[in-house]
């Protein structure tokens, strides 16, 4: 399979890559090919040297191609960029391609990380990427609560539950699949894509406790 990933280049984009080149061949996107291909290059040597060999690939090239050749494609953007990128990368996906938005709309205040959805009575990030898609259906919203600090170390192993959110099965289930092969992880099915927002709000929750609490890199587990 071959899983894209648009903003490829930052921490989360590394850890997915590294984490999943064991199975998969994953193409690292960016605006700029030659940054995403020296970028590629950097993760399959670091996934080498912690898995011994990989059974995937990591290549790098620029978003609209990344675009065109995913079977499912990770959108690691910012919330302020949904409309710009999405516009763009959105249009050119097959239809039967499963796009996963891990994006979360928050802001820091003077107390703390804030919802912007309800500060600022804006959309959640699954209804702005939604208008952009050509088969909604292959929207799935995932992601939201993992510690980037802790999925770039690709030999950590993590114990966290990932809300999950979608309209179709079997997208949902390729992205279960996805989550079970990052050893440590669990994918927790919270109902249809209009309740992402749900999943959405769990980061700055889980950030303000981080915070207030002084614990260190937390994700959230369901026991």
């Amino acid at each position: 399979m071959k899983i894209g990933i648009i903003g490829g280049t930052g921490g989360m984009g590394k850890g997915f890559a590294l984490r999943w080149s064991q199975n998969h061949n994953v193409i690292v996107g960016s605006r700029d090919a030659k940054r995403a291909s020296e970028s590629a290059n950097e993760y399959t040597n670091i996934a080498k040297e912690s898995f011994g060999q990989i059974n995937g690939t990591i290549t790098g090239n620029d978003n609209i191609s990344v675009a065109k050749d995913s079977d499912v494609l990770i959108l690691s953007i910012p919330y302020e960029n949904i409309d710009s990128v999405c516009s763009e990368v959105l249009s050119q996906v097959k239809d039967s391609c499963v796009v996963v938005s891990p994006i979360v709309p928050m802001i820091k205040t003077d107390v703390g990380f804030e919802f912007i959805p309800i500060k600022d009575n804006k959309p959640f990030s699954y209804q702005l990427v939604l208008k952009h898609m050509k088969n909604k259906s292959k929207l799935v919203s995932a992601f939201h609560v993992i510690s980037e600090k802790k999925l770039v170390n690709p030999t950590m192993v993590l114990d966290y539950d990932i809300f999950v959110c979608g309209d179709d099965k079997d997208a949902v289930g390729i992205v279960n699949g996805l989550i079970n092969e990052i050893k440590g992880l669990r994918p927790i099915y919270l109902g249809p894509g209009e309740l992402s927002y749900l999943a959405e709000i769990s980061t700055p929750l889980l950030l303000n406790a981080m915070i207030q609490n002084k614990i260190k890199n937390p994700g959230i587990k369901i026991i």
